[in-house]
């Protein structure tokens, strides 16, 4: 396993859309554990695979608690089937905006299909944090960032913000791993 460096706003990868995953491999279930590594060291509870420079459908979730075993989870080419009209309000954050935190409305349950490391197909019913985290981690494979769902005046502060501290970081240096295409 190893760290991979996290792809920060306003690099223009965020905004791809990523492609499906067809290889189910060895390769696949290596970059899983590098991804959850990056992202409990960040810490956070949600990371797609873009926001790691890798532009596939693939997210990794794990919504334990520090005090509580680790719950993994990896959802690839990850659908949203279903939509409750009920809506939730949570803060969110997230690892390509970091320190920045803002209240997003979502729906407040969601059915998602998506298929596992050996492409078994699943469908998950989610609510309350699960639901909220697979719809931000989603967004992501389709280019959408939470700060999209902000008002635009606060959408374009932070991006204004991170655009001005990006001209001080290096970019971070984009794929080449065979799992692309």
């Amino acid at each position: 396993m190893s760290l991979r460096p996290l792809v920060i706003l306003p690099d223009p990868l965020l905004r791809q859309v990523s492609t499906p995953v067809e290889r189910f491999d060895a390769d696949l279930k290596r970059f899983s554990d590098d991804m959850f590594e990056t992202m409990y060291d960040a810490p956070g509870i949600g990371l797609a695979a873009i926001q790691v420079a890798e532009p596939i459908r693939m997210l990794v979730i794990d919504l334990a608690k520090e005090d509580e075993p680790k719950l993994p989870q990896v959802f690839i080419n990850p659908q949203i089937l279903t939509r409750s009209n009920e809506i939730n309000v949570h803060e969110e954050g997230c690892l390509s905006i970091p320190d920045y935190y803002a209240d997003v409305e979502r729906p407040a349950a969601i059915t998602v299909a998506y298929q596992d490391l050996d492409g078994k197909k699943h469908e998950i019913n989610a609510d309350g944090l699960l639901a909220t985290c697979l719809q931000h981690e989603i967004d992501h494979l389709d280019g959408v960032l939470f700060i999209d769902h902000i008002s635009r005046l606060k959408r374009d502060m932070v991006v204004r913000k991170f655009k001005k501290l990006a001209k001080d970081r290096p970019p971070v240096a984009r794929s080449s791993s065979p799992m692309v295409g």
